[in-house]
């Protein structure tokens, strides 16, 4: 890769060493800071630090590993090269194996370093180069709740505001609602967005070898395997239906949400891990099989939680939703849609919607696909709603959509609905519509 000078931070307390080093690497172009300690280093570098680090292990004070563990929890993706002594040969290919670039022993090849610290600061540019990719994708695709009703914009806000705190919670509903859409969303939306996001599904817990993949193993007793707990360093932690856990896993995942601390197989002391815990949950929706929560869980979890409504207490978000998927299907499968025609819109606007937005998905696809016409005189006409009703919900839609188009402006929606202004003010009371809103 091409552009600045790449930057060096050269850690080395052996004063002599130290200077003929940055000598040498500053007349192969490189902008080098020398430091004689660890801890000057560390107060310098940030998590957008975009060059290399080139550090001892064995130094007074804070060594070269808990350097290292320092850098990592700033940003485990940082680019760190060793130098040392025979002796710590051992030390550093630990240090390789929990991602550190490479390492030396002294004396080194001066040339050698040097090609070791281009490659490694290709990498750390392609890190960074994805990360901002990521943000601009995200900034693009305004990951939010979909539908623009009082309940949605609440929603929304609570979303923002927890995700902001960077605090563990529940997140609870029926089937079908979102859950899993909004722990990723709250995590995208957090300090820890560009940090893992790994989620346990319960059923991994109930498996011979559960404790295997979620803390891992040691080194000292067998070939090492990081687990799912360490996967999540720095990130966010999802425990998927955890009314399911198994009895069994239930005092580790407890020490793990009070200590942020697990015991890999085989190893003698925990490890500290630093996590976001998000609980997943359908106890608190509706749906068979829901069972009741373990208070012991949510006390740890500190009571923070947010309740995802069904889809049937949203309805006016339908339409909404449904757009929002047919565009993201023809986007994807780079199809045309046809109009909607009157069976799919009565569907859309009686249906009861049991599997809620991930039923409504699914019809979104099938739409976008053309196999809702096909359907047509069978599903979508089998549920019988009185004309009132039907009138009623259609009149809804009708002006709710008037109200977006016109973005909330009620002279606007009155010249192009053709309704005397009470008739349209009565409507809006009668369907619980704000042309506020609607002003975005």
């Amino acid at each position: 890769m091409t552009g600045a000078p790449p930057t060096i931070f050269f850690v080395e307390d052996d004063e002599t060493l130290r200077e003929a080093t940055v000598q040498a690497l500053t007349l192969e172009g490189f902008e080098v800071s020398a430091h004689a300690d660890a801890p000057s280093a560390l107060r310098a570098v940030t998590p957008a630090f975009a060059g290399v680090i080139v550090s001892d292990i064995r130094m007074p004070g804070m060594d070269g590993i808990a350097f290292f563990d320092h850098l990592r929890a700033l940003d485990p993706e940082m680019q760190v090269i060793f130098t040392t002594a025979h002796g710590d040969v051992a030390m550093a290919v630990e240090a390789m194996k929990n991602g550190a670039a490479d390492f030396f022993t002294k004396p080194y090849s001066v040339s050698r370093l040097v090609h070791a610290i281009r490659r490694a600061h290709d990498r750390r540019a392609l890190v960074l180069e994805n990360r901002r990719l990521r943000d601009v994708l995200r900034e693009r695709e305004h990951r939010r709740i979909g539908g623009s009703s009082q309940t949605a914009e609440r929603l929304q806000r609570l979303i923002a505001e927890v995700a902001r705190a960077d605090v563990d919670l529940v997140i609870s509903g029926p089937t079908g609602v979102g859950k899993n859409f909004v722990a990723r969303l709250v995590h995208d939306l957090s300090p820890r967005r560009d940090r893992p996001f790994v989620t346990v599904d319960a059923g991994v817990l109930m498996h011979d070898d559960a404790n295997l993949i979620l803390f891992g193993r040691d080194p000292s007793v067998a070939l090492s395997r990081s687990g799912l707990v360490e996967r999540a360093q720095g990130g966010t932690l999802v425990l998927d239906e955890i009314e399911s856990i198994p009895e069994r896993a239930k005092g580790q995942l407890l020490s793990l949400i009070d200590t942020r601390r697990f015991l890999a197989i085989g190893a003698e002391r925990p490890r500290s891990v630093d996590v976001r815990i998000i609980a997943i949950s359908r106890s608190a929706g509706e749906g068979e099989g829901a069972r009741p929560l373990d208070p012991a869980l949510l006390h740890r979890l500190g009571g923070i939680a947010i309740a995802l409504p069904n889809l049937a207490s949203r309805r006016e978000d339908i339409p909404d939703l449904f757009r929002e998927f047919v565009a993201a299907f023809e986007a994807e499968l780079e199809l045309e849609t046809s109009e909607l025609g009157e069976a799919e819109w009565r569907h859309l606007l009686s249906h009861d919607w049991p599997g809620n937005i991930r039923e409504l998905r699914t019809f979104a696809r099938n739409f976008a696909t053309g196999l809702t016409r096909i359907a047509q005189g069978s599903a979508y006409n089998a549920e019988p709603q009185s004309l009132r009703e039907l009138v009623a919900r259609f009149e809804r839609a009708v002006i709710e959509d008037a109200l977006r188009d016109a973005k909330g402006q009620v002279d606007e929606v009155q010249q192009r609905l053709s309704l005397p202004r009470k008739t349209l003010y009565d409507r809006l009371t009668k369907y619980g519509l704000r042309a506020k809103d609607y002003r975005r």
